[in-house]
């Protein structure tokens, strides 16, 4: 595997014809001045089998703005094909859909609330409580970098902190505002796979249990909150048995067929029980700034719900399948004040977009990013 780029060096695309290699090397190589690099590069990309070798372990561009599929990992790290009008129109098209998607579902839920009172509930909320919940959400994202990191422990896959923590700030800045949903994770398999060597499938796989991980104790904390649930009509004992039988089989599966990623398994669901914890903290934070004296554990609930929906990529960073989700479950199923959800969801996601912006300096400073990286 190289981490050289001939392809971007001759300035050509990985499709060029042999004549397009010959006449790039002879444009900057002037006729007279030489170049090492470019040399180099077209020493490779002149010789048929040089270059075969090459292109099986050559890591091409990569858009984090654009999603990969699951079950072709390889353009994650490689693209051998040359764009396509048809590709270019799929990808509008996508975006345009999202937006879309988006705007519809934000029409819908302000059209079925009063806006008037969720002014008056935004122009009575305390700054200070916001505040906490700003901190809280920080701490959340810390407690969730540890997370992943302790699954890249588990495939022997070791960074530094402080790389990490940055890494995930960027793809947090590119899940919430890019529209490929799941850009920020590609780009990590993007990045981890050029710089330490590692398998794109694995890194794929690490990232796959640590949100996995999520989804336990999002099932773990609602399953606790059953049991002051009672207008469910849901025995908070056969949910817990439920829960613990589903937690059994997730163990057995994820322990028979990938070993591997279980070292660390405890370890890393206690961090994403003490990070689903400090979400939920952030909404309290934001329900006691905004004067709420009723009953706490139906939008809790309603928020663990919604979240688990906002993870699908259909919406531009979650923004509308989350109040969606939010106002449905608190109006239908606890008859409880939907103007109060609305704003809770979007104080939600202010709060993260907020911290997400923290990424957007690595964006233009990729040296700060890559300072850690292993030397060549």
């Amino acid at each position: 595997m190289t981490s050289k780029d001939y392809y971007d060096i001759l300035g050509i695309d990985p499709s060029a014809t042999l004549n397009e290699i010959n006449e790039a090397y002879q444009k900057i190589s002037n006729g007279n001045e030489t170049n090492a690099l470019a040399d180099e590069a077209y020493e490779v990309l002149s010789d048929t089998e040089k270059r075969k070798q090459y292109d099986e372990n050559y890591i091409g561009p990569f858009n984090p703005a654009e999603t990969f599929p699951l079950e072709d990992l390889q353009t994650i790290t490689s693209e051998k094909k040359p764009k396509t009008l048809k590709g270019t129109l799929w990808n509008v098209t996508k975006l345009i859909l999202k937006i879309c998607v988006t705007g519809a579902l934000l029409y819908y839920v302000f059209s079925k609330i009063k806006i008037d009172q969720v002014k008056e509930l935004l122009s009575q909320s305390n700054p200070w409580w916001a505040l906490a919940a700003v901190v809280c959400f920080f701490l959340s994202t810390i407690v969730s970098a540890s997370r992943l990191l302790s699954f890249f422990r588990s495939i022997d896959l070791h960074i530094g902190w402080r790389f990490n923590l940055r890494l995930y700030m960027l793809g947090m800045f590119y899940n919430l505002f890019l529209p490929g949903g799941i850009g920020g994770d590609g780009y990590k398999i993007y990045l981890l796979n050029k710089n330490y060597k590692m398998p794109a499938k694995k890194v794929f796989w690490a990232i796959l249990f640590d949100r996995l991980s999520g989804f336990w104790a999002i099932g773990l904390i609602t399953a606790v909150l059953v049991v002051f649930l009672p207008q469910l009509n849901i025995s908070p004992l056969l949910t817990g048995a439920v829960f613990l039988t589903a937690t059994a089989v997730y163990y057995f599966v994820a322990h028979k067929f990938f070993k591997e990623y279980t070292r660390y398994f405890f370890e890393a669901h206690l961090k994403a029980v003490a990070l689903q914890s400090l979400q939920l903290t952030t909404i309290l934070c934001v329900m006691i700034g905004l004067h709420h004296i009723g009953k706490f554990a139906p939008y809790l609930s309603a928020f663990l719900m919604s979240s688990m929906a906002a993870v699908i990529p259909f919406s531009v960073g979650g923004l509308g399948f989350r109040e969606f989700i939010f106002k449905w479950v608190i109006v239908e199923k606890f008859q409880m004040n939907g103007e109060l959800a609305v704003v809770l969801s979007l104080s939600f996601y202010v709060t993260s977009a907020l911290i997400s912006l923290l990424g957007v300096y690595y964006v233009f400073r990729s040296d700060r990013l890559e300072k850690d990286l292993p030397s060549e």
